[in-house]
């Protein structure tokens, strides 16, 4: 669980800081903003990579090599450097975001079917909702101390979790052999690299919507040559035939499009609440008082994560993932409905985490029904990559619609902006939804549990 917490600290900490990051290094907040964008795309890029190596006999050694990397970076966000090196410190952060997948390698193997189901659910939600804790931990050491004392709270925790890893991860069992497909990993590292661009550049669509346009072929067209590359590998990074499998495929499409609206509420709410009441709505929240919002969202979704193994022995995997779904939406029709008293954002952000934290800890059972023991963190690194993505893509569709109902001359956008913002959730938590129900009538046998 640790070692999910560092996940958690590496997502949530860049958020709340990128007004305090340009207002201390004198930059833009465009050029801040790659504080969170840089950590996502290392952590994107180098995931699957992770997932592979984790799949061979060197597993112990690359998640402690992979924390190692983790603890330098967070040392280069908390010493006096330029912000530059900043940046460098972030991106190696990142690289701890492919560890989650690891982990449920290691509980796979080394525990009891029922109790590794459980701990591997667990570790998927911890790896999510500990940014109901980060997030507010964050912003108030940035208002006592400054932008490196917040950052010092990711080098106390990464520390702790590679000495937790020193200590107790085990080694992989023996007759398993992988190889990292170079060529793969620079395809996927280049079209990942655009998409999350295309995510965090907002301005380019707006203003330059033919270059976006045509970035965003040139990113479909290298993930389209990826996938090519990986169907004639010997020693693919990702198992294209095993994700083409329709169970994966589809928990893959409900993550994906789920992480879009998931992520899309969970920006919307904290914005709204941190709104200066004089724009006619809002609550003008300092930015430590709008993360304990988030307090709702991490406390349902960890009781979510702990009533689900029990829940699973009644309920099949998808449809807790379709019914994860429907809750979702529900704290979408919350917020667009109601919104005008402070305890209604923190209810709608209640609903939100116990429908994230249901989604989470049954999503690796759908993929895990169907993948070998030793495929486990490959597989679940693929599901990472793609949840990544639909979390940069929500974030950009909420930032791309309260800036179309942003009225000329206005600083804020219209209250009818995060209405419309909802509705488009509520749309993306139906896809979801019935995805998740299709996979429910295709029962999968599962694979060497």
């Amino acid at each position: 669980m640790c070692i999910a917490l560092v996940v958690a600290a590496v997502g949530s900490i860049g958020a709340p800081l990128i007004t305090s990051v340009a207002t201390t290094f004198h930059v833009s907040l465009g050029s801040a903003q790659w504080t969170l964008t840089v950590a996502l795309l290392s952590g994107a890029v180098a995931t699957p990579v992770l997932g592979r190596l984790g799949a061979g006999p060197h597993r112990r050694a690359t998640i402690l090599v992979t924390l190692a990397v983790v603890v330098a970076g967070s040392a280069l966000t908390v010493l006096p450097l330029p912000f530059a090196w900043l940046l460098a410190g972030r991106a190696a952060q990142g690289v701890g975001l492919g560890l989650t997948a690891l982990m449920m390698g290691v509980a796979r193997d080394h525990l009891p079917e029922e109790r590794g189901a459980a701990v591997i659910a667990l570790i998927s939600v911890v790896s999510i909702m500990g940014v109901g804790v980060g997030y507010p931990l964050a912003a108030l050491l940035a208002e006592l101390g400054g932008v490196r004392a917040a950052y010092g709270l990711g080098l106390v925790v990464t520390a702790a979790a590679l000495l937790t890893a020193w200590r107790s991860i085990p080694e992989a069992p023996e007759g398993r052999s992988a190889r990292v497909d170079v060529a793969g990993a620079a395809v996927l590292a280049a079209a990942l690299f655009l998409v999350l661009f295309l995510a965090g550049e907002r301005s380019l669509w707006s203003r330059h919507l033919a270059v976006a346009a045509g970035l965003a072929v040139v990113a479909g067209v290298l993930l389209r040559v990826w996938a090519v590359v990986e169907l004639r590998s010997t020693t693919p990074l990702v198992d294209v035939r095993a994700v083409r499998h329709p169970a994966v495929a589809g928990a893959n499409l409900a993550t994906f499009v789920g992480g879009v609206g998931m992520y899309l509420l969970l920006t919307l709410i904290t914005r709204y609440a941190q709104t200066p009441q004089g724009a006619g709505y809002g609550f003008g929240l300092t930015t430590f008082v709008a993360g304990l919002v988030l307090i709702p969202f991490s406390v349902l979704g960890f009781v979510a994560g702990k009533l689900t193994p029990r829940v699973r022995k009644r309920i099949a995997d998808p449809l807790l993932l379709a019914g994860s779904a429907v809750v979702v939406g529900g704290g979408f029709a919350l917020f667009a409905a109601a919104r005008s008293d402070l305890a209604e954002l923190f209810v709608a952000m209640g609903v939100l985490g116990f429908g994230v934290g249901g989604f989470s800890a049954a999503m690796p059972g759908v993929i895990l029904a169907v993948t070998p023991k030793s495929e486990t963190s490959s597989a679940m690194s693929f599901n990472f990559v793609v949840r990544s993505v639909g979390y940069s893509l929500g974030s950009a569709t909420g930032g791309l619609t309260l800036a179309a109902g942003t009225g000329p001359g206005r600083l804020v956008p219209d209250d009818s902006a995060y209405t419309t913002a909802a509705l488009a959730g509520i749309g993306a938590m139906a896809i979801t939804a019935l995805t998740s129900l299709a996979l429910a009538r295709r029962r999968p046998s599962r694979t060497n549990p």
